[in-house]
């Protein structure tokens, strides 16, 4: 290696692209032969020319701050990441697994409650969940599918395996930036997508359909289909619309739709009410329905879950599903796939400790400078601790926390997550940790995406990835290296 790689150091971790021993990875070597040879003025070109892009393409995120909402540009780094497709293969399969047995899992908890029964999950873990929704109880969605659309976050340790950080089940953002960081790479490195090494992934939005289709409680066909928003403010506003757009379909905010006598919804047309068929929600249960969960709530619409158990209209993610999203039930998810399928899981969990064991949450509290702490329910970054990277008064700060509200806490070591080159200045590539969201769709069929959201934590050495907390993007590429 020359140039670009020349002084890169991978000796600490598992690198995605470069060996320990300065070569590359059989599905990066293209990619990294292609960017030795561009000379450093012509790199530099290329990220500006990525900047630029993503500047005409109005690709933004929205920051919440005490000062308000501020739009900030989609922080993307040119350099791609590269992972083998036969590599792949096993990891979709883990991500079809999971999800199957979380779904099984959710409709037990709305019905028979078996798992708790057989002392799978403690009774009190559900009792305790601030995403179980009693409203739920003998409700059946079509295929017995509750989460439809999940996004798993994975890393990566020091010898390269996966392992699944969480998921995401409640309403997952993200996958219109895969989209987009594919769009951007093509038109900055378009000579690496002359063969076909590069599995495609635009299929997304196709499968999404598709996917929302097959849920109409009307056999006609085509169902009307509506993205749902809570408007314009909304940090993930964007994707929003970008769904839409791409599927077709009408984008709406609460105010646009409502419930007849009958108990089916219609959306306000020019032409006059139209019946909705699915509504793929982008907003959280307890704004849904001022009649069911908070009556204060403007952004969703009276009488929708009257609609939904009637069986007169789909909601995708269905209310309720969030009671898997949560990292107190991750630990059990394992266990989850054993009882449910009677199958090992392909893909492995972190190791976690749980504060409300007490066991558990003596380790914890004496050894928090050591591990990652999280809240149960909070997403985006916000609410943990990393112990390695954490003050002495933060710790102290987390030790009342945790003591206040157990159930409410769990702790995982403080992972090697892999890295991967990323443009740092002019010319010069640095290792950056990074993670995974694949996006996994499922109703009466499974699609997983190839590949995924890659997060980067652009802060030399930190662990945080989320763009909310100054992490940045690069384009995925599962490469087919024809069994290399």
């Amino acid at each position: 290696m020359d140039k670009l790689t020349d002084n890169y150091n991978t000796s600490v971790f598992f690198d995605e692209l470069i060996t320990s021993s300065g070569q590359a990875h059989p599905p990066a070597k293209e990619l990294l032969d292609y960017l030795n040879s561009l000379p450093t003025d012509e790199l530099e070109k290329r990220r500006i020319m990525a900047e630029a892009t993503v500047q005409e393409m109005g690709i933004s995120f929205t920051v919440y701050t005490e000062e308000g909402n501020i739009d900030r540009a989609w922080p993307f780094d040119i350099v791609p990441r590269t992972i083998a497709a036969k590599d792949w293969e096993i990891t979709a399969q883990g991500l079809k697994q999971r999800l199957t047995a979380l779904n099984r899992f959710i409709d037990d908890l709305y019905h028979d409650q078996n798992c708790i029964k057989d002392g799978i999950i403690p009774e009190h873990i559900i009792k305790d969940s601030k995403n179980f929704r009693p409203e739920c109880v003998g409700v059946s969605p079509k295929y017995g599918v509750w989460a439809h659309i999940c996004g798993t976050d994975l890393v990566r340790d020091e010898h390269g395996d996966f392992y699944v950080l969480e998921d995401n089940l409640r309403v997952p953002s993200g996958v219109s930036y895969m989209l987009e960081n594919r769009a951007i790479t093509k038109r900055v490195l378009p000579e690496l997508f002359e063969n076909d090494e590069i599995l495609p992934v635009g299929a997304y939005t196709s499968n999404l359909f598709d996917t929302l289709a097959a849920l109409s409680p009307r056999d006609i066909e085509r169902p009307e289909i509506v993205v749902m928003t809570p408007g314009i403010y909304n940090s993930a506003y964007f994707e929003h619309a970008f769904l839409a757009q791409k599927m077709g379909t009408e984008l709406v905010e609460g105010s646009d739709l409502f419930v007849d006598e009958d108990d089916c919804v219609y959306m306000k047309t020019i032409y006059g009410p139209e019946r909705v068929d699915v509504i793929y929600r982008r907003i959280d249960d307890l704004f849904l329905d001022p009649e069911a969960f908070d009556p204060d709530s403007v952004l969703g619409v009276a009488g929708l879950m009257r609609a939904w158990k009637a069986g007169n209209v789909a909601l995708a993610n269905a209310p309720g599903a969030g009671v898997a999203d949560d990292k107190v039930v991750y630990a059990y998810v394992p266990e989850l796939i054993r009882y449910y399928l009677d199958e090992e899981p392909i893909l492995k969990n972190v190791k976690t400790y749980l504060c409300d064991n007490s066991e558990e949450r003596e380790y914890v509290l004496a050894h928090l400078d050591e591990l990652v702490v999280k809240p149960a329910n909070e997403s985006g970054g916000y609410g943990m601790l990393v112990g390695p990277h954490s003050t002495k008064k933060e710790q102290q700060q987390f030790a009342e926390l945790i003591k206040n509200n157990p159930r409410n806490y769990i702790a995982q070591p403080t992972l090697k997550l892999s890295t991967a080159p990323t443009l740092i200045g002019k010319g010069s590539l640095e290792p950056r940790h990074l993670d995974l969201r694949p996006f996994i769709l499922q109703s009466k069929d499974t699609y997983v995406t190839t590949g995924g959201l890659t997060r980067v934590a652009m802060k030399k050495g930190s662990l945080v990835v989320n763009s909310s907390q100054g992490g940045g993007s690069k384009d995925t590429w599962i490469v087919d290296t024809k069994g290399a």
